[in-house]
């Protein structure tokens, strides 16, 4: 899978080393943000609090990171940077306003 190998490629990456981003979000959420922005998803509340306490600065660092490896050169960028705005946005009021279902799914 496509999301194992860019997973592998990004936590080896010195920026994301140096702020422990590899560390603040689990494995299965990192699969799911990856597929919601990189793929038609949608993002559980539970991943959208990891994805929040992530931080902007680190998703947007691994989406960007992502696009530029070579195994993402066929997908566009504009589209890509779109969705991962759209779910961070998404996930950020959702954090904000948290819904009365806590198993819920936000459809990013």
């Amino acid at each position: 899978m496509a999301s194992v190998n860019v997973y592998t490629i990004l936590v080896n990456d010195q920026i994301i080393k140096e702020n422990n981003y590899e560390t603040k979000m689990g494995w299965p959420c990192v699969l799911e943000a990856f597929t919601t922005i990189f793929k038609i998803r949608s993002i559980s509340n539970k991943c959208c609090g990891e994805l929040v306490v992530l931080g902007k600065v680190c998703h947007s660092t691994l989406v960007k990171k992502t696009l530029e490896n070579p195994l993402f050169k066929d997908l566009n960028p504009v589209k890509i940077i779109a969705k991962s705005i759209q779910t961070w946005n998404s996930c950020l009021a959702l954090i904000d306003s948290p819904s009365p279902s806590a198993s819920g799914y936000w459809i990013a």
